[in-house]
């Protein structure tokens, strides 16, 4: 097979059961998996720095404070219209309380002689009274409604100060992790190219050519027969062939660079 140019040609242990070709030990093959190490936790800082620069986690704090504002403005502006509703009812029947008395003292007071004129007035007291019970049976409803909404109002209150709090230790937080975060990758990665000088720079290569292939992981440890990257247990046969092989090992199934 054909090899980039200037890329030294490795030993490589296949599953077609090719030719060994053995070589001196590539310089830093040893430290692969420590750099490999080194690449994942870069990795992880770099996956947190992009979250905090797109600013996800304060998203969704705001999002979650503006829904708890949301179920307490509701539930406030519920409470006024009831409150105001429950004052109009309260009006009504003291007028038509009222106006009650004032028919009756008519009846009452020699004022109104015609029969038919007094039936009349009857008629309108016992109307008066009806709606003014209805009204009644209303506001109780309306004080029945306005005593499960102040048990609602006091834990929706928590929760939307709990929100804005959380809020609030998010915008402060993030700040203090972002710089912590950079700060960190800087010296991670200042580390990381100190690591990867010490390692043959063709094995370098085909390591992060594999990386790019392998979601990050272009190297792995060898234990008990199991490549830690696959989890598969390597053939006996390529096993033996394997630990005889000199220059670089390839699991039988991943192919990530194999470390033992």
């Amino acid at each position: 097979m054909g090899r980039g140019v200037g890329m030294r040609s490795y030993a490589d242990v296949d599953a077609e059961g090719q030719e060994l070709a053995h070589e001196e030990p590539l310089r830093g093959l040893d430290r692969l998996l420590q750099l490999q190490e080194f690449d994942l936790s870069i990795d992880r800082l770099t996956a947190r720095l992009r979250k905090l620069e797109g600013g996800e986690d304060l998203r969704l704090a705001r999002v979650a404070r503006g829904e708890a504002e949301a179920r307490l403005g509701e539930l406030r502006l519920a409470m006024d219209a009831l409150g105001r509703e429950q004052r109009r009812l309260e009006g009504d029947i003291d007028s038509m309380e009222r106006k009650i008395d004032a028919e009756r003292r008519r009846m009452l007071d020699g004022s109104v002689a015609n029969p038919k004129e007094l039936q009349a007035i009857e008629a309108e007291v016992r109307n008066l009274g009806a709606r003014k019970s209805h009204a009644e049976d209303l506001v109780l409803e309306q004080m029945e409604r306005g005593e499960e909404m102040h048990r609602r109002l006091s834990p929706l209150e928590a929760e939307e100060a709990e929100a804005r709090q959380r809020l609030a230790t998010r915008e402060e937080g993030s700040a203090r992790e972002l710089v912590e975060v950079e700060r960190a990758l800087e010296e991670r990665r200042a580390e990381r190219a100190a690591r990867a000088s010490a390692i043959d720079p063709d094995l370098l290569a085909l390591y992060e050519e594999l990386r790019r292939q392998k979601r990050g992981v272009g190297a792995a440890a060898l234990v008990d027969g199991v490549c830690q990257a696959c989890h598969q247990k390597l053939s006996p046969m390529y096993l033996d062939r394997l630990k005889r092989a000199g220059g670089v090992r390839r699991c039988e199934y991943c192919r990530r660079i194999l470390v033992f």
